[in-house]
C-alpha cells in the first residue's frame, strides 16, 4: 500500500478469500471475506480501503463482508456443550447480516417483504437518506451481489 497510515492499520489483518462477481452488463464487483472477528476491525478502516482497492481495481466495486458459518435445523452439540442453536448461524440471521456488510457505511432503517401475484417474494431494503449521495451509483451492485450470495432478490430505496 502506498500510504503509511492504512498500512500501519492493516498490518494486524488478514483476508480469508476474495470472489470476483459478475454484477451484469459488463462490470464485475469484488468481494472480500474477511474472519469474522476481525470485522470491526475492517469496519475502522474501511472506507479508506475500500477507495484505495477500487483506485487499484478500475472499474470494480469492492465489497468487505464477514465470513459467516451457517447451521443446518440437524444441528447436535457434544457432551461439553449443550444448549439450543445459536440464533446468529441460522439461516435468516446470517443472510441479514451480509446484507448489513453489503451496504456497509450506511445504515439499514428498513424492510418489508413483497410477495407478488406469482409467488416471487422481493427483498424491499430502506436504506438512510444521508448517505445517498454516495450510496445511489452502487446499488445495482449491492443487489446483484446479494443476489448472487443468497439467491434472494432484493431492491433498495431511500427514506
Amino acid at each position: 500500500m502506498t500510504s503509511p497510515d492504512l498500512k500501519a492499520s492493516l498490518r494486524d489483518l488478514y483476508i480469508t478469500a476474495a470472489k470476483e462477481v459478475d454484477v451484469g452488463n459488463g462490470r464485475k464487483a469484488i468481494i472480500l471475506y474477511v474472519p469474522y472477528k476481525l470485522r470491526k476491525s475492517f469496519n475502522k478502516v474501511h472506507q479508506r480501503l475500500v477507495r484505495e482497492l477500487e483506485k487499484k481495481f478500475s472499474g470494480r466495486h469492492v465489497m468487505i463482508i464477514a465470513q459467516r458459518t451457517i447451521l443446518g435445523k440437524s444441528f447436535r452439540r457434544n457432551q461439553k456443550t449443550s444448549g439450543p442453536l445459536p440464533r446468529s448461524r441460522t439461516l435468516t440471521a446470517v443472510q441479514d447480516a451480509i446484507l448489513e456488510d453489503i451496504v456497509y457505511p450506511t445504515e439499514i432503517t428498513g424492510k418489508r417483504t413483497r410477495v407478488k401475484v406469482d409467488g416471487k417474494r422481493v427483498l424491499k431494503v430502506f436504506l438512510d437518506s444521508k448517505d445517498q449521495v454516495d450510496v445511489e451509483g452502487r446499488t445495482d451492485t449491492f443487489a446483484a451481489v446479494y443476489g448472487k450470495l443468497t439467491n434472494k432478490q432484493v431492491s433498495f430505496y431511500f427514506q
